[in-house]
């Protein structure tokens, strides 16, 4: 009996330290445990600042002009005559503005003749604008007839005529320029420079007056333009 009252006191001794741990333990298992720290997104932290590279500074420097002289620069072209064939080309369509024929046919010298003749016929009989038209056709017709210079002339002189000083002075121009060994050309020089005078052009006159005198001289011509060259100064 003694032993199994020593054996109860061992487990009522032992029940109640078991009682005691779990009432010491019961809070603890009762309370919600403390949440863990969430680590904050990387997306959220604050980025730390970065070092920004050092901006230099804007410095203003005052060129100082070169006192050599710029470089000459080539300005010269060369100037490309044009071909004969160009130039004939060029006279054809004038030709053709003019109403003139471009090419025109061969006139036999009788026939020249009487075409020659009629024109004068037409400036004798008072129908200078008719002579003037007959004789440029004549000569535009038949560019190599003896006469063709001669038409040429008295076609000039019947618009001197009808004072058309600035045509006339152009015929007579075409005169020279054509036939600058026709014996029409040293008359024709001389009325030229009559125009020039009648165009109130006193010195453009003169230097025909002196291109005669220089070109022709000894002749009567040469003697005409020395008289009108006494009566210009």
């Amino acid at each position: 009996m003694r032993a199994l009252r020593e054996d109860n006191a061992r487990l009522e001794s032992k029940i109640s330290r078991l009682e005691q741990q779990r009432a010491v333990a019961a809070p603890a298992v009762g309370r919600p445990a403390a949440p863990a720290a969430v680590a904050a997104p990387a997306a959220l932290a604050p980025a730390e600042p970065r070092a920004t590279a050092d901006v230099p500074s804007l410095t203003v420097v005052k060129l100082k002009p070169k006192k050599e002289a710029a470089p000459k620069i080539n300005t010269e072209v060369d100037v490309l005559e044009p071909s004969p064939e160009v130039l004939a080309a060029i006279k054809k369509i004038e030709a053709e503005n003019r109403g003139e024929p471009s090419e025109p046919e061969e006139v036999d010298p009788e026939q020249g003749d009487k075409l020659f003749e009629k024109g004068l016929d037409a400036l004798k009989t008072g129908n200078v604008s008719g002579g003037v038209e007959a004789l440029q056709k004549f000569a535009a017709a038949a560019p190599k007839h003896a006469k063709a210079d001669n038409a040429l002339y008295f076609s000039g002189v019947g618009l001197m005529g009808l004072s058309s000083y600035e045509d006339a002075a152009r015929t007579f121009e075409e005169v020279a320029s054509r036939y600058p060994a026709g014996d029409a050309v040293q008359d024709s020089m001389l009325k030229l420079a009559e125009c020039r005078i009648k165009l109130n052009k006193p010195q453009e006159a003169r230097a025909v007056y002196q291109k005669i005198v220089s070109r022709f001289p000894g002749t009567a011509a040469a003697s005409q333009a020395q008289g009108r060259l006494t009566q210009l100064r």
